[in-house]
């Protein structure tokens, strides 16, 4: 990679998961705007239902972790707070027509397998029992392997999971020390005899970036992973947002590579994975040619929400339950609380626990889209996305920030090629794609938000 380009580009950009991004939601959305919007969006695309559940708990806090995540409770506090999801679940189920169906469930946190999983396996038959599905439906868990015992493995297969993404971050036994991560409890293989006699899909993801991570290092990591043949693998990039988690803090103490070093894990990772016969896609998602993910890419029908890629076919607005909770619908966005204890009590109260949210303008809902497709198929076809979303091409222009000496300062740069008709990242501008979103994005005109870098 071009050290001119990352010193250009490598600058604090949106991740670009929803638009507008996280940090622009707000307090003056409240409960009752939440149930109207619910309502709503019955009448809104997609009709698919996509529920996610946050489960915050985890039995160690990885120091690089940005997530919303909690140290283990006692066990009095895991029965309330699962008692608590399915108050809210039954609070919101009403809400949605009858008529729709589920086509996903996520399961996110935290660590959702730390917890006792006959807990899971009850959220599930709820869930399931009140909407029909589509054919396959994606039901999904993110896994912690370093507690999981061949009990816990074939648990998550009872209750009904068809994915697991298995948080493996590094085989380095000294990368995962310094970020405070437990290895795997069983050895890899025969994780993935287990799922496999059951025909579960299996992702693995990694993160690179970390302290005393090598090029090399990782390389080694990603043979191992390749070798296993999963049916995802996700390579992050470790965001550095030391003001969202102090522990990261830590991190700086024990040496963080630099971008260049980041550059170039980003780019061994890519070139090992992809003659291993995977295919990118977007900035950090690899799959298998007849993976669905891929068909999609290929026609232009990839979409990503905030836990991850998904085709138009499994594409649902997303309701989510649990402490910070986002859901993702089309109007709107909303979350919950961050405290357990309040959001216990506002679930025993029959009430909603939502602390903020943001209502999208018709120039916002717009922008969204082009975002979205830009950032899910590496590629933005004006004739295509205005019969997608029923909007001309001129007005989908002047609802954005759309600059054509932008568009010909990236393609000078080899990040893009463009024509009046569509605009395609490079092989070599991947990395950059959230750049270029962002220069399409209205909000980024005045923007004083904090993010992280791309590289």
């Amino acid at each position: 990679m071009n050290e001119d380009l990352i010193a250009k580009y490598n600058v604090p950009t949106p991740r670009y998961t929803s638009y507008p991004p996280a940090n622009y939601f707000h307090d003056k959305f409240t409960n009752e705007d939440y149930e109207k919007v619910v309502i709503a969006s019955n009448e809104t695309t997609p009709q698919n239902i996509s529920f996610y559940i946050h489960i915050p708990f985890c039995r160690h806090l990885c120091h690089y972790c940005g997530c919303n995540s909690y140290p283990m409770a006692k066990p009095e506090i895991i029965e309330a707070y699962v008692e608590a999801l399915k108050k809210e679940i039954r609070k919101v189920i009403p809400l949605i027509s009858k008529d729709r169906k589920i086509s996903q469930i996520h399961y996110g946190g935290g660590s959702p397998s730390s917890i006792p999983l006959h807990y899971i396996q009850e959220i599930n038959e709820l869930l399931l029992s009140q909407f029909e599905c589509i054919d396959s439906p994606e039901i999904a868990i993110e896994c912690h392997p370093g507690y999981l015992d061949e009990n816990g493995w074939m648990q998550l297969i009872k209750a009904g999971f068809n994915r697991c993404s298995i948080g493996v971050q590094d085989f380095n036994p000294k990368v995962l020390k310094g970020v405070n991560r437990r290895p795997s409890l069983l050895e890899m293989e025969t994780i993935f005899g287990l799922l496999r006699a059951f025909n579960v899909s299996i992702n693995m993801d990694f993160i690179y970036g970390l302290p005393y991570q090598s090029v090399q290092s990782f390389e080694e990591t990603l043979q191992k992973a390749t070798a296993l043949k999963p049916d995802r693998l996700v390579t992050f990039s470790y965001a550095h947002v030391p003001w969202v988690n102090k522990a990261m803090m830590i991190l700086e103490k024990n040496g963080l590579p630099s971008p260049q070093e980041k550059s170039a894990m980003y780019n061994a990772a890519k070139r090992i994975i992809s003659s291993k016969g995977y295919q990118p896609i977007g900035l950090d998602h690899f799959v298998l040619p007849d993976d669905d993910l891929s068909i999609a890419l290929q026609s232009g029908q990839l979409h990503r929400n905030f836990q991850g890629y998904c085709t138009r076919k499994t594409t649902g607005q997303v309701y989510a339950f649990g402490v910070t909770g986002i859901s993702q619908l089309s109007m709107a966005y909303s979350q919950n609380t961050k405290s357990i204890p309040e959001y216990i009590q506002k679930m025993n109260d029959g009430e909603f626990a939502i602390i903020k949210g943001y209502t999208l303008n018709r120039e916002e809902q717009i922008a969204k889209e082009v975002i979205t497709t830009l950032m899910c198929n590496d590629r933005l076809n004006w004739k295509e996305l205005s019969a997608h979303i029923g909007v001309g091409e001129s007005d989908i222009k002047n609802a954005i920030s759309y600059d054509e000496n932008k568009l010909a300062d990236f393609e000078k740069d080899g990040i893009i090629t463009y024509s009046p008709e569509e605009i395609k990242i490079t092989q070599e501008g991947a990395i950059f794609v959230r750049n270029v979103a962002a220069a399409f994005d209205p909000l980024m005109k005045d923007n004083t938000k904090m993010y992280s870098k791309p590289v």
